[in-house]
């Protein structure tokens, strides 16, 4: 029996790309390409998922055979599978980018698994028709930060694609990390990683472009059919379909916004059609709670992409996706009523979310400005965001300001406050406590409450890096560190409480801790 049982539904279920050779170039008759994933001269497998690899029905012996190698690398490819590179649009920074498509990501086909169908997807491992001027290659160094992100993020309860494992090719690949004209070679690496579908807002907004009715038809039915069943057969259910996508995109949102992550390149082709968090490029988690902070530099002159337009750009977002059916749903008043009801969906999630957060069971018209409060404190004050919400649960209805303020004291990064912000804090902390108090609940209930949606750890940007740089030395100790750490995030694990504290002041203008761009 073969390692995986492939099927191929996407490919059998739409048309593909006839052209079969491989070179970049300009795909108007298909969703797909057909493509070989590149051999890497000497692949060695550095880490896996235990928990993806069983739901994909591995074992362990699956896992460390060569056969496994041989497909996770792109080495060899298993009999019935078929390899293929999606074709797909969208808007980058605000702009129309025109084709784009799996530059360097090759799909091997879908799993039947527990939880329904699953696509295994090579990342890094060659060229397609979409690489544009690219090579289709990948760095240790990228695939490293999306290996650990995507598993954080699966373990703090935030929808997004999975990583299964990440291999080193045993090749160089040429790169230009910062794009400021010193290229150099760095260590090649493929990843793979699986999702139920890796289909995006720019898969339908490429045939609205060039007014294709026809394939927007063909990849509006197969989504459906494939990934909203329940709307088969059912009246306006191209509507429905961008109404559950809205909302699917609110709720990931708010999440993110709960743990303080900053995708950092919220183009519309990295917007998955299922509301998962898709293509980790140059993200970050806040350290001090800085709404205009973006990770990515090259978002720097207008920061679009910034934590606190998130919820914004979500919107903007799904006006792309709705100017793309529209041809098909036509009912303009009904695409709007959904795309303006956005913001007083997401403000009324956020707020509730924000009260869960605070340890607020009971909802009362104060806890807005309560909440408002606590954010302009946090960003006056340079306070940590993950380690504030973290050590408030430990506050009681009974404890002296001066407890409270000292118990918060590892969260601060300015050790002098002026007399004004110290006053604010502690006007805070007063309102936030006497909030507490209207709780028919325990001081020990309540932080049980918060520790579970406020996370103790996060895969800050330094983390990743320290990793990075002792991989690059060829010491993978710390990848897997971070790895297990990263399992169990709202768990104290007293073993690794190392990593819970504020960035190190040498990361604050590091290259890979507060500089990052689109170079993987």
């Amino acid at each position: 029996m073969s390692l995986f049982q492939f099927q191929n539904i996407f490919t059998d279920s739409l048309p593909g790309d006839p052209q079969e050779d491989n070179y970049p170039r300009q795909v108007h008759t298909g969703f797909y390409s057909k493509v070989e994933p590149r051999h890497p001269s000497a692949p060695v497998l550095l880490i896996h998922s235990e928990d993806v690899a069983r739901l994909l029905n591995l074992g362990e012996e699956d896992v460390l055979s060569d056969a496994f190698l041989d497909v996770v690398s792109g080495k060899g490819v298993l009999p019935g599978s078929v390899p293929y590179a999606m074709c797909y649009g969208g808007h980058q920074f605000g702009h129309w980018a025109g084709q784009l498509g799996d530059g360097r990501a090759i799909n091997l086909g879908e799993i039947s698994t527990i939880e329904g169908m699953q696509t295994i997807q090579l990342k890094g491992a060659g060229l397609t028709p979409y690489s544009r001027t690219a090579d289709g290659l990948a760095v240790l160094r990228s695939s490293i930060r999306e290996f650990l992100c995507s598993e954080a993020m699966h373990h703090l309860h935030i929808p997004t694609t999975r990583a299964l494992s990440l291999v080193l090719t045993g090749d160089e690949v040429l790169r230009d990390m910062l794009y400021d004209g010193h290229p150099a070679y760095e260590k090649g690496a493929v990843l793979s990683r699986v999702a139920p579908s890796f289909i995006r807002f720019g898969s339908f907004e490429i045939w609205a472009a060039r007014k294709d009715e026809v394939k927007l038809k063909q990849l509006l039915d197969y989504t459906i059919a494939h990934h909203y069943p329940e709307l088969v057969g059912t009246e306006a259910c191209y509507l429905k379909l961008f109404e559950a996508v809205a909302i699917k995109t609110c709720d990931m949102v708010v999440d993110w916004q709960r743990v303080g992550f900053v995708h950092g390149v919220m183009n519309t082709d990295n917007m998955s059609i299922l509301g998962q968090t898709i293509d980790y490029g140059p993200y970050g988690w806040l350290d001090n709670y800085d709404p205009n902070w973006t990770p990515n530099t090259t978002d720097m002159p207008g920061r679009r992409y910034r934590f606190g337009n998130q919820p914004i750009i979500a919107q903007w977002n799904l006006l792309q996706l709705a100017n793309a059916l529209y041809p098909l749903i036509q009912d303009l008043e009904a695409l709007k009523s959904i795309i303006e009801g956005f913001s007083g969906q997401y403000i009324e999630k956020y707020t509730a979310m924000m009260r869960v957060k605070l340890g607020l069971m009971t909802a009362m018209e104060s806890d807005k400005t309560l909440i408002k409060n606590i954010e302009q404190v946090l960003h006056l004050c340079n306070v940590d965001y993950t380690i504030f919400f973290r050590l408030l649960a430990k506050i009681t209805k009974d404890m002296p300001i001066s407890e409270m303020k000292s118990l918060l004291e590892p969260a601060f990064y300015e050790d002098e406050w002026l007399p004004e912000k110290e006053q604010l804090l502690e006007d805070v902390l007063m309102a936030y406590q006497k909030r507490i108090a209207l709780e028919d609940t325990t001081d020990s209930l309540r932080q049980q409450q918060m520790n579970e949606v406020n996370p103790k750890y996060v895969l800050r940007n330094y983390m990743s890096q320290l990793a990075i740089e002792a991989a690059d030395l060829g010491d993978y100790g710390l990848l897997h560190e971070l790895f297990t750490l990263l399992k169990r995030p709202y768990e104290e694990q007293p073993q690794y409480e190392r990593w819970f504290a504020k960035r190190p002041d040498w990361a604050l203008e590091k290259v890979g801790c507060s500089m990052l761009s689109c170079s993987s």
